[in-house]
């Protein structure tokens, strides 16, 4: 795997897990733009937290809409512009519908994400991280967003969940599973130097990464 050769990267992971700041480290390596979830523009998240039942089908919806109008751009990828590295994968949309809709609710959803699903490049390479409930836990209330300190632990375990079934049976593109517990890649160099050198390494469709075999 040469990662500058790479044109469009996704850095994936439950909330938590690390995926944004390491996207945008991995940017700033490649000289890339970057695709990033816009939370903050969701009107509907501090109240889905609040009241998950209610709530879940506009806070979905509305992030569905949001990341196809993102990904749009991306439908004729220009070989000679700048990579994109993204923070999230448009193809595990899905699963947090799964998880926090009714049946109906679902059926509907399903419906406008087929009609929406826009045509966009396989990603070059996916980048998921791991992470225990526990450390998910600690990270997402350590970074203080308000609305996140009502996200139910038992939520954060099913997602967790939900996530490596996904990536269990992910054959799209090549994909690096990173075990991020021990790894801080803003804040260490070292870190980041020992996953840029697990990436170069990459030889297979699906291949590991920790501390333990870097």
């Amino acid at each position: 795997m040469q990662l500058e050769r790479c044109r469009y990267v996704v850095v994936e992971g439950p909330i938590g897990a690390g995926k944004t700041s390491l996207a945008r480290a991995l940017a700033q390596h490649m000289g890339a733009d970057t695709l990033l979830e816009l939370p903050e523009d969701n009107p509907f998240l501090a109240r889905f937290y609040e009241d998950m039942a209610r709530y879940a089908l506009p806070a979905q919806l509305n992030f569905l809409f949001q990341r196809v109008d993102q990904l749009r751009g991306l439908a004729q990828v220009d070989m000679f512009a700048r990579p994109t590295v993204a923070d999230f994968l448009f193809d595990k949309d899905p699963l947090f519908a799964r998880l926090t809709l009714d049946d109906d609710e679902y059926a509907l959803y399903e419906k406008i994400y087929a009609h929406l699903k826009p045509q966009v490049p396989v990603p070059d390479l996916v980048v998921y991280l791991q992470a225990p409930v526990a450390t998910l836990v600690e990270r997402v209330h350590r970074r203080g967003v308000a609305y996140e300190r009502q996200m139910p632990e038992t939520y954060l375990a099913r997602l967790a969940d939900a996530y490596a079934r996904f990536f269990y049976r992910y054959e799209e593109a090549p994909l690096l599973i990173v075990n991020s517990e021990r790894l801080n890649f803003v804040d260490d160099a070292g870190h980041f130097a020992l996953l840029l050198s697990r990436i170069g390494g990459m030889r297979g469709q699906r291949e590991f990464f920790n501390l333990g075999n870097a």
